[in-house]
Parts: C-alpha cells; sequence; structure tokens
C-alpha cells in the first residue's frame, strides 16, 4: 500500500516523527446507490483538507494524541465501478491492515462501505457489536432494487449472525423494517432522538463492557442544524458534546477495533462541515489509544 507524505495526509503534521504508524487513514469515497443528495465521493478529499486546521492539542486529554499514536494516510485510488467489487475492495484493504494489527480508520464514501469493511473484523474476532451513528436505521433489505443500498448498510451487516448493533440518534425508519428490527431485538438495541432526554448511558456501559466495538458513523447521525452536508439531513439528531461523551465511554469500557466515518457530502464553500467530520475523527482514534491501546 502507499502513503501520502504526513504534509499531505491526515492532521497534515511534518515529517519529523520517528513514531511507527498505528491508524491507517483509508480514503474511500464510494458514491453508487445515493438516493437523494449526492457528493459523497468527494467526502475524503475534503475531510483530509479540512483536517490540516484541526489544532493538534486536545483539551480533555491535555497533549497531543497523535504524537503517541503515529498515523499514515493511504494514497487516493480507484474504487471498483460495481457495488460487490467495491465492498470486497475495502474488505481486503483493511484485512492487509488488521493482519499488520494496525487500527483503520475509513472515510467514505456513502454508507454501504460498512459491510464490506467490517468483515476483517468478525473473521478476525469473531463477534463484533456495530456502535452505529445515524439519523436511519438501515435495516432494509433493500432499496431501488438495490440489496447493497446505503438504506441497507446495516442489514447487510447483520447478515453476519456474529454482528449486533447498538444505535443513537435513529429518527428515521420505514415500516417494513419494523418486522426485522422485532424479529431481532436481541441482537438490535436502538437509542432513539426522540428518547435522547432519558438515554440511560450506565445501561450502554454495561452493554458494551468488554466487548469489541466497529464504530460506524454515518454524519447525519448528527442534527442537521449542525451537519446539513449530506445526502439525507435529517432535524432532532445529535450534537456535538453528547455524541463525544458517547463516544468517549466507548472508548473506556470496549475495545473499539476499527471505524468508519461516511455519508459527508461536502458543500461549496462551507467548509465548517468538513472540518466537523476531521475533528470527529481526530477525537475518536485519540480516546481509543487513550483508553485502551490496540494491540
Amino acid at each position: 500500500m502507499k502513503y501520502l507524505s504526513n504534509k499531505k495526509g491526515f492532521l497534515g503534521t511534518d515529517n519529523k516523527s520517528k513514531k511507527e504508524e498505528n491508524v491507517i487513514i483509508v480514503p474511500f469515497g464510494l458514491e453508487k446507490t445515493v438516493s437523494y443528495g449526492g457528493g459523497t465521493s468527494k467526502g475524503p478529499k475534503e475531510i483530509i483538507k479540512a483536517s490540516h486546521q484541526v489544532e493538534l492539542f486536545d483539551e480533555d486529554l491535555n497533549k497531543e494524541p497523535y504524537k503517541h499514536i503515529g498515523i499514515k494516510t493511504l494514497k487516493p485510488f480507484p474504487i471498483k465501478k460495481n457495488i460487490s467489487d467495491a465492498l470486497k475492495q475495502i474488505e481486503n484493504i483493511n484485512k492487509i491492515i488488521l493482519a499488520n494489527n494496525k487500527f483503520p480508520l475509513v472515510l467514505g464514501g456513502e454508507h454501504s462501505l460498512t459491510s464490506g469493511a467490517i468483515r476483517p473484523f468478525v473473521k478476525k474476532f469473531g463477534r463484533i457489536c456495530l456502535l452505529h451513528f445515524d439519523a436511519h436505521a438501515d435495516l432494509r433489505n433493500s432499496y431501488n432494487n438495490n440489496k447493497f443500498s446505503h438504506a441497507s448498510a446495516i442489514r447487510r451487516c447483520l447478515d453476519n449472525p456474529n454482528v449486533s448493533v447498538i444505535s443513537f440518534g435513529i429518527r428515521n425508519i420505514s415500516s417494513s423494517e419494523i418486522p426485522f428490527l422485532k424479529k431481532n431485538k436481541n441482537r438490535i438495541k436502538i437509542f432513539w432522538a426522540k428518547d435522547k432526554a432519558q438515554w440511560n448511558l450506565s445501561q450502554f456501559k454495561k452493554m458494551i463492557k468488554n466487548n469489541k466495538l466497529y464504530l460506524t458513523f454515518d454524519v447525519d447521525g448528527l442534527d442537521s442544524s449542525l451537519m446539513p452536508a449530506t445526502g439525507t439531513p435529517e432535524p432532532g439528531g445529535l450534537f456535538w458534546d453528547e455524541t463525544i461523551q458517547i463516544i468517549k465511554i466507548a472508548a473506556k469500557f470496549s475495545k473499539i477495533v476499527g471505524a468508519d466515518i461516511n455519508e459527508l457530502s461536502p458543500i461549496k464553500g462551507f467548509d465548517c462541515y468538513n472540518f466537523l467530520a476531521a475533528k470527529l475523527a481526530y477525537k475518536i482514534i485519540s480516546y481509543v489509544f487513550e483508553y485502551k491501546k490496540f494491540k
């Protein structure tokens, strides 16, 4: 695999650091099944560009986490045209990264990438719990006659019986998804956006304790006033501080083994949304390596 220089890669740091990389940033601008607004193919480039403006010192952790982690960014590469081939492509990339005991963070791209991205984790660890941030349940068996649609992202992940999911921020679900949700209530736990004031995060801690988690973050999980730069924005979503609190709890009480951030559709002239996604990526990495060292 070929990498960007540190200057051109995620965070845009200098090349003086001798720290061996523990995190591999994978730009994967998949855009095959978007059903409303487009632009996810441009997401990775804009997140990496915006990351050069992210302050490297973390006021919560009281240090510059990147110096203690080591981060490298893959050079952008062509994505396979067929959706099944593209999912196999991201599967193989993550497989190589995991084989080298590194932590992959995939920057999407549409959410359908997740079903391919998690396959190596299931093979390596046996059981995986998805920590899923989203406005949508993504439990449709297919959408627009495509079973690999971004609207079916979590359903395709759950095709594997060793995968379970804990979702935060869901506020949009179709009637066709309800029977599947009820049938699989032991594998699917949803913290509905409408119930935010009553969320029991102590329960969440118990659910994830000592589990292997893969974090998948659809940016439309955030409230549309905070993140309109996505194909399917929804009001009533998550805000920054509560989102970071959930991720911090997850990093403290479980082992987060990989992650993706998806569905950013950049809006020209509004770099603040790209910056938010970049800072979110840095926060995820920082907390993962602060609380549960990836080995």
